[in-house]
């Protein structure tokens, strides 16, 4: 960090050059020692690599003013209001979570813990799952949703504490579909027990359903295609402006959605067994009320927007089963939670799942200097994903614990510095 930017690209290019200067000493130690044990001013980068050539590759870009894979850079003028985004079935693929699992003790530990508690329900070992290489019967198995909804559960949460366990503390939580059951349970409102009950009913529910029907993402608006759904429609999820699920019957889904193509107009069909959040999952609802009237619910400690609303989850809202019940039946308000939230301040969008797909669903609906940033990305070493995102928070003024994060590494500089103080 420093002052001003030709002051950052300045110690760019001298720290650099200490490194390229002295071999052996270890970058980590190096990380530790600017992350401990010097002022975190407002100008600040980070850079992620996998090894010394490319966190020297990223330096010499940061030195530079150049563009870099590993690279991010930040201007701090304020405390950062942080909104994690917790995201919904869709965003599955097959080893989500593996190099988390093998990178972090604290999110394989959460990982075990969360699957105890989820195989009695499913009757299957869930880490096997997925762990499953990609193509492999078990990883085919993720995209069933009574496996699908668990799995992302899981691998949120355990992504959540790991993020706890850093330090990171979110002002608020929004979760799409599936992702509201495990920002409820973060928030405090759930139990593990208890949420993984919920979450376990909810995908079998929805699995056991008959398989059918269809769901269409349309560039409209709500007000444009409400007139046109006719009895065997709904609206099932308003993720942005002029962005629009429909989910139904699937001769008039895909009939709508021609009507919308010869008016210009972007349709693509979503990749699912059922038609979600329609008229289609009301033989469930009154089994799933059952299970969701025998648990126990708590005000939430940390804020969640509701994906029914767009508005902050009230407490009588989170404690009520009949809540969580028309979850699965109504439509999801995303659009109108990330507005609610900028509205509230929030200026650090982060998505907890596999992807960036809420990234790109808020982005629509915020201003370009708040682009939202995925903590995991597909086509990228999940460790490496995760520390750049990390350094993407710093560089935003998001408060770290760094000492946790760069555990024996932190403890090793600080033994350190106090050596040379004597």
């Amino acid at each position: 960090s420093a002052r001003g930017e030709d002051a950052l690209a300045e110690q760019a290019s001298r720290l650099a050059a200490r490194l390229r200067g002295r071999p052996g000493l270890e970058p980590t130690a190096v990380a530790a020692t600017l992350a401990l044990h010097r002022p975190h001013l407002g100008h600040r980068a980070a850079v992620v690599g996998t090894d010394r050539e490319e966190l020297l590759g990223g330096l010499g870009a940061l030195a530079a003013g150049s563009p870099h894979p590993g690279l991010v850079t930040g201007r701090v003028t304020g405390r950062a209001k942080v909104a994690l985004m917790l995201s919904g079935q869709g965003s599955q693929r097959p080893g989500m979570g593996a190099g988390l699992r093998a990178a972090f003790p604290v999110y394989a530990e959460a990982l075990e813990e969360l699957c105890a508690e989820l195989d009695p329900h499913l009757g299957l070992p869930l880490e096997e799952h997925l762990l499953a290489e990609e193509g492999s019967a078990e990883a085919e198995c993720l995209d069933r949703t009574g496996l699908t909804q668990p799995a992302l559960f899981a691998t949120e949460v355990a992504l959540f504490r790991l993020l706890e366990a850093w330090g990171l503390r979110p002002d608020f939580l929004i979760g799409h579909s599936i992702g509201e059951l495990a920002a409820a349970h973060i928030a405090g409102t759930l139990s593990l027990p208890d949420a993984c009950a919920l979450v376990a009913a909810r995908g079998r529910l929805m699995g056991d359903l008959p398989e059918g029907g269809a769901m269409v993402a349309i560039e409209a608006s709500e007000e444009e295609l409400a007139a046109e759904l006719g009895e065997n429609l709904s609206i099932a999820a308003v993720n942005a402006p002029g962005s629009v699920v429909v989910s139904g019957e699937e001769d008039a889904a895909l009939a709508l959605a021609g009507t919308w193509q010869e008016r210009g107009r972007r349709t693509s069909r979503l990749r699912v067994s059922h038609a979600f959040h329609s008229g289609l999952m009301e033989p469930m609802l009154a089994e799933f009320a059952e299970v969701a009237e025998g648990l126990s619910y708590a005000e939430p400690r940390i804020p969640v927007v509701s994906g029914l609303t767009g508005d902050i989850l009230t407490a009588e809202e989170a404690t009520s089963p009949a809540y969580w019940v028309r979850r699965v039946r109504e439509p999801v308000r995303f659009a109108d939670g990330i507005a609610r939230l900028q509205a509230e301040g929030v200026s650090s969008f982060f998505e907890l799942g596999p992807g960036g797909a809420l990234c790109a669903m808020a982005q629509a609906s915020l201003p370009a200097e708040l682009a939202p940033t995925p903590l995991l990305r597909e086509g990228r070493g999940e460790a490496d994903a995760l520390l750049l995102g990390l350094g993407r928070a710093h560089a935003m003024g998001v408060g770290l614990d760094w000492g946790s994060l760069l555990g024996d590494r932190g403890a090793a500089a600080e033994g350190h510095c106090r050596r040379r103080r004597r």
